[in-house]
């Protein structure tokens, strides 16, 4: 069995696709997932499967769209991409200024160069990104929220739902938790 992490779009936000994580916990578990958990209420699910990345996200949105009506994109990875993700962050041992945070984006494919180009375009002097394949990292200087970057990769029209630095490595170890435990 694998052990997945599982991030949803747009999950509690603003009032908005409202689903409870003992709902969203049961409904995975009856869809045939192990060891079902959640990490705070924005749509974090780690999980056990002997299924693939490519058969498990059409049918984990399909599930949730089915069970709750709400459309939306799944980011998976696996524990060991999740823990070469947060090892490899080009922005590690970076001691954070007041007011900066770190964050990362997870995507559905990885960007093309023109992509690429578009981001570096609305790179500002305060604020830096890397892409390493289908993840990019962001250290914002300011808010994420008044950042041209952040909001460049949202007009890229491609999947993806974004974490901060905190939530990334809570997930890390939940999961390497749960493969000592395995």
């Amino acid at each position: 069995m694998m052990i997945y992490i599982a991030l949803l779009r747009g999950i509690n936000v603003g009032g908005r696709n409202k689903i409870k994580m003992a709902d969203l916990r049961a409904v995975l578990e009856n869809r045939g997932l192990k060891q079902v958990k959640t990490y705070i209420q924005s749509g974090n699910v780690l999980f056990e499967s002997d299924k693939e990345e490519s058969t498990l996200v059409p049918e984990i949105e399909e599930e949730i769209h089915t069970s709750f009506g709400i459309e939306l994109k799944v980011m998976l990875r696996s524990s060991e991409e999740f823990k070469d993700l947060v090892t490899n962050s080009p922005f590690a041992g970076r001691e954070l200024s007041d007011g900066e945070s770190l964050y990362v984006s997870l995507l559905g494919e990885p960007l093309t160069g023109d992509q690429v180009q578009k981001l570096e375009q609305c790179e500002q002097a305060d604020d830096e990104f890397a892409v390493i394949g289908r993840d990019v990292y962001f250290l914002f200087r300011q808010s994420i929220l008044d950042s041209k970057l952040g909001d460049a990769l949202n007009k890229l029209k491609i999947p993806s739902t974004s974490r901060n630095w905190n939530t990334m490595n809570k997930l890390n170890a939940l999961a390497q938790e749960m493969q000592l435990q395995g």
